[in-house]
């Protein structure tokens, strides 16, 4: 789970700003560094993140989304293709219908064209598993082992058998498509569909692989490494193509669903911890010193003289990280006032004495 920079950032816009100004300054950037435009070598990957920051902040939905979770609330959720499909027509009104519009915009950022009719996708894989509250302070790095498609050595994923190659389909001469002209009176409109020969791929396997038999996959074990990162809370989190693989397509995603464990000693809200501390009623009213555990071991903490049931102390900084921000959050220590519920003679001596002294 790779860290990425916060979208807010990316644009260099503010929580706050209205659609139009994160419109306007998504334009500004991405003129700046459109690859058409700009040769420097970082250009593409700028104008790529930029537009992955535009395309989520100028949806409603993915933007609330990422206010709550930050990334892992938007990649959890959506593909990079479904997070751009959905700006697409923001895309087309930025840029206009014609040289540098949307479809270049999306060819450039997906790596799309070139033979067959569209790339297929692999399968994403479910993982779960789950974290303690240590592991959302100092983050976790994560082997597994995966049963998954993967390519197949032998034939190197291509299907065909050693020392084989495919064949150019005779069909749709290797474009993976056939496209149809239908004449509607003042207009003709051209639709294209996969060819039927090659199932869209533009090639034939004429001779296939023994192990794979022909589909360049076959299942295995492999190793996967990925961080959780500080901060982290329960959901899915995606770790890029490190799903099932397809041949001469694009890996699918291993979903990671992560649940944080109930911690025996704190509660948690978001970056914040909570934790109860017991104190009899005679130090709540002298007041006393108390050493209070912490995720980073133990504190000692000063209770004032007089302190009431329910009384909060923040311990600054002792809480967890947030995911989408910097710092980490608090602790608060509830003084929890114990009435003792059986005195002796002396005691209650002692106390009706107090109340006679008092009024």
């Amino acid at each position: 789970m790779s860290a990425k920079r916060d979208y807010y950032e990316v644009l260099g816009v503010s929580k706050s700003s209205s659609n139009d100004e994160i419109k306007k300054q998504y334009r500004k950037l991405a003129l700046k560094f459109h690859p058409d435009r700009n040769q420097s070598s970082e250009a593409a990957e700028h104008f790529k993140e930029i537009s992955e920051a535009y395309a989520v902040l100028s949806d409603t939905e993915k933007r609330q989304l990422y206010d709550q979770h930050g990334h892992a609330g938007v990649d959890g959720r959506y593909s990079t293709e479904d997070i751009f499909q959905g700006a697409g027509g923001d895309f087309s009104d930025i840029f206009g219908r014609g040289g540098g519009g949307f479809d270049s915009i999306f060819e450039s950022i997906f790596g799309r064209g070139g033979g067959g009719f569209g790339q297929q996708r692999g399968s994403d894989i479910l993982y779960q598993t789950s974290v303690t509250l240590e592991d959302v302070l100092h983050g976790k790095q994560m082997e597994i082992e995966l049963q998954k498609q993967i390519g197949c050595d032998t034939c190197t994923g291509s299907g065909c058998k050693p020392g084989t190659d495919k064949k150019t389909c005779s069909s749709c001469n290797g474009q993976g498509q056939v496209r149809q002209t239908r004449n509607m009176g003042f207009a003709s409109f051209v639709t294209a569909a996969p060819c039927s020969s090659c199932k869209g791929q533009g090639s034939i396997i004429e001779t296939p692989c023994g192990d794979c038999k022909g589909q360049g996959k076959r299942k295995g074990t492999k190793k996967v490494t990925f961080d959780i990162p500080p901060g982290i809370d329960s959901g899915d989190y995606t770790v890029p193509n490190e799903g099932n693989e397809v041949p001469r397509g694009s890996n699918g995603d291993l979903i990671v669903r992560v649940r944080v464990q109930p911690h025996s000693k704190f509660h948690r809200d978001g970056k914040d911890i909570f934790y109860d501390q017991d104190v009899s009623m005679v130090d709540a009213a002298l007041g006393c010193q108390v050493v209070v555990p912490t995720l980073e071991g133990n504190e000692k903490v000063k209770v004032d003289s007089g302190s009431q049931p329910n009384t909060i102390i923040k311990l600054k900084g002792k809480g967890v990280p947030h995911i989408n921000s910097r710092g980490r959050g608090d602790q608060y220590v509830r003084i929890v006032v114990n009435i003792p519920k059986k005195l002796n003679k002396h005691q209650k001596n002692l106390l009706d004495e107090f109340k006679q002294t008092s009024d």
